[in-house]
């Protein structure tokens, strides 16, 4: 009786009762990563794209080519700014040598917080108003979201064994962004290269060390060949974020749903990443040790180290008013956030002890 009245009442009651408006519109975006096939967050891309194709009940399909496919990985935000890529997949901080701030959105300093809170402060904290308003200083045509929050990256890989901060110095490191000024100011000598460059790189001689990405990664990479001390615990990438951007003008064209399932969609594969990270990061980390590395953690003296050099890399950039407001912004957050954090959360001391007494 039901289906009989709306068909009675006509088309406007009809289309009423099964709005059909959204449905109608399907599109296909060609995207890129950043990075090469075997790397995982190639994977964590093909993933977001999987993830929007079925939310979307297919109406929006994300093509994601593997980092190089279309445009070097450095000039992916004009691809997407220009059109001839619709979107991408890659860190903020690829966009530095337009802007410095533009690390501070994919690996921003040390300051006591987790990259958990470093996304807090994006979405709660004034941070996406700060990124949106630096794709306005740099005239780009972007629209995007943070996610995809890392762990403490590791301090990297060496050909030879580090104790301190001291052997750092004249080191050829292969490192990038904001980190690698860090690392500079500690003596090294940085080298900008593709993590896919690196192996062949040390095999010649040319290349001491590099900054780590993940277990998972680095084997992939064929790291473990290269080198055979691999430095945990640092502040050099003690947080960060991928970041996923799109044409804003196709971008605006979605009708308001797609809109909202492409930010969401971000938010929950960010989720399965942290959760599958986790359930293969010691399986990767056995597979490293058995390739013959050794594996330790950074000394206090590298990692006092590497905050005051932070402290030279914050002055200098500082001296620019937008990147000084951005650091005012995460400075502030973390005042606010991180007393309460550590006051209802466990140290460090007392997880080993918890760790200990149940491990047996």
């Amino acid at each position: 009786m039901r289906r009989q009245f709306l068909l009675a009442g006509g088309a406007g009651v009809l289309a009423l009762a099964t709005p059909q408006v959204s449905r109608a519109q399907t599109a296909r975006w060609r995207m890129q990563s950043a990075w090469a096939p075997r790397e995982t967050f190639h994977e964590f891309a093909l993933d977001y794209a999987r993830k929007v194709d079925a939310m979307t009940g297919g109406r929006l399909k994300l093509d994601i080519a593997a980092g190089g496919s279309v445009v070097p990985p450095f000039q992916m935000s004009d691809a997407v700014h220009s059109g001839i890529l619709d979107g991408g997949c890659g860190l903020a901080e690829f966009r530095h040598n337009k802007h410095k701030a533009s690390a501070l959105f994919g690996a921003p300093p040390s300051f006591g917080w987790d990259s958990q809170g470093f996304l807090a402060w994006f979405y709660y904290g004034g941070g996406e108003a700060l990124y949106a308003e630096l794709l306005g200083i740099l005239r780009l045509n972007l629209v995007g979201v943070l996610c995809f929050p890392t762990p403490t990256q590791p301090l990297g890989w060496f050909r030879k064994e580090i104790t301190g901060a001291a052997d750092l110095r004249g080191l050829r490191f292969r490192a990038s962004g904001l980190a690698a000024e860090a690392l500079g100011a500690l003596g090294a000598t940085i080298t900008v290269l593709p993590g896919g460059d690196v192996v062949a790189a040390m095999g010649r001689g040319v290349l001491d060390a590099t900054e780590a990405s993940s277990p998972a990664t680095d084997l992939a990479l064929g790291f473990p060949d290269a080198a055979k001390h691999y430095l945990t615990s640092s502040h050099h990438r003690q947080v960060g974020a991928l970041e996923i951007v799109f044409n804003r003008t196709k971008f605006d064209a979605l009708v308001p749903e797609l809109k909202m399932i492409l930010r969401q969609t971000a938010f929950s594969a960010s989720s399965d990443q942290l959760w599958s990270s986790q359930a293969r990061i010691s399986k990767d980390l056995d597979e490293i040790g058995k390739r013959g590395v050794k594996i330790a953690k950074s000394s206090e003296d590298l990692l006092e180290a590497q905050l005051i050099a932070w402290d030279q890399v914050i002055a200098e950039h500082s001296k620019e008013p937008f990147f000084a407001k951005v650091i005012a912004s995460q400075k502030a957050w973390v005042r606010r956030t991180v007393p309460a954090v550590q006051l209802i959360t466990l140290d460090s001391a007392a997880l080993r002890a918890a760790y200990r007494h149940f491990s047996g």
